[in-house]
């Protein structure tokens, strides 16, 4: 088979595969709550899904090829806190990435692509840093594009390829709804549909829509404070129809950059997200804010002693002519 698993094959039979034409992809994607009606490992799944589908389409398209799947890594950080999520700090999963995309390189291989099905913004920026890294680092070529996808898709940039896939136009309604949706909504529930409907509970189809402004959305933990069920989005407008049409443009689209960058049409840092430009979001941000606040206070708090200092010895000289003149 074109399509392996890392961890059933043997050490002699991994040194075997052509490393100019095996591409290894790496999954992750951490436990996160999504609403009542859903399971925790919804990016897991979602992001397991994309790696299979991804080997299997470039295989088919590539003979001779080798797409070599990687087990399931469950990280993930900038995820909503609840039961079941198991938040992980963004420098981990950038250097989990780095640790494991460091390993393949110095074993050969050439690509290395990230699976992720989480669009925390920090989470992808960890991703996109780890890539960048080793590729740097390397030699190699290792991408993360689910950022850029995921920014695209949530802003609606592919929404009449969608309808085109479904073979209908969207109305307003549902245009509208797709703009609020983010978390354990439309999207998410109709993907759960599609791939593993057993783990969809029933309630979803009664789930009344929850809606949050960009401010609220700023706001840790927003989709479970105030009453909220940890969800952000329609899921009572979940369609496996919709799903699979989504997927299929998703697939499209990834397929479009994978290619462009196997056959060096484009570079890694044509697919990344827009945060990964925002300072903000970079995993050493608040460490260097953090180091350059303490280094000013601290600069600051010399600079004014010192300056105290030489006022008291400046102003000392002063006062003994003073009491010159007053003696006989």
């Amino acid at each position: 088979m074109s399509v392996r698993l890392l961890e059933e094959m043997s050490t002699p039979a991994l040194d075997a595969l052509d490393r100019a034409r095996t591409v290894v992809v790496l999954t992750v994607s951490p436990l996160e709550e999504h609403g009542p009606h859903l399971p925790v490992g919804v990016d897991a799944i979602a992001a397991r899904y994309f790696a299979e589908t991804l080997g299997e389409r470039l295989t088919a398209a590539r003979p001779g090829w080798t797409a070599l799947l990687a087990p399931t890594l469950h990280l993930g950080s900038f995820t909503f806190d609840a039961v079941g999520t198991v938040s992980v700090r963004q420098r981990v999963v950038r250097d989990a990435l780095v640790d494991y995309g460091g390993s393949l390189a110095r074993a050969g291989f050439r690509y290395i692509f990230i699976a992720n099905g989480h669009g925390g913004p920090g989470h992808l920026t960890a991703l996109e840093e780890a890539s960048a890294i080793v590729s740097r680092r390397h030699r190699v070529t290792m991408a993360s594009f689910s950022g850029h996808l995921a920014w695209q898709f949530l802003r609606g940039r592919y929404l009449e390829k969608i309808a085109t896939a479904l073979g209908r136009p969207l109305s307003d309604d549902e245009r509208q709804a797709f703009a609020d949706d983010a978390h354990g909504g439309w999207w998410e529930t109709s993907l759960m549909l599609l791939l593993r409907p057993d783990l969809v509970d029933p309630s979803y189809r009664t789930l009344p829509p929850a809606r949050y402004s960009l401010a609220e959305r700023a706001v840790p933990n927003f989709p479970l404070r105030n009453g909220g069920q940890g969800y952000v989005g329609h899921p009572a407008l979940a369609d496996a129809g919709f799903a699979k049409a989504a997927a299929e443009v998703l697939m499209a689209e990834t397929m479009d950059l994978v290619d462009g960058l196997l056959d060096g049409r484009i570079r890694p840092t044509e697919g990344r997200s827009p945060f990964f430009v925002i300072p903000f979001f970079r995993t050493d941000f608040w460490p260097i804010a953090l180091t350059a606040t303490i280094g000013l206070a601290i600069g600051a708090v010399t600079y004014l002693a010192l300056r105290s200092r030489v006022a008291s010895v400046s102003g000392h000289p002063r006062s003994k002519p003073d009491s010159w003149h007053s003696l006989p």
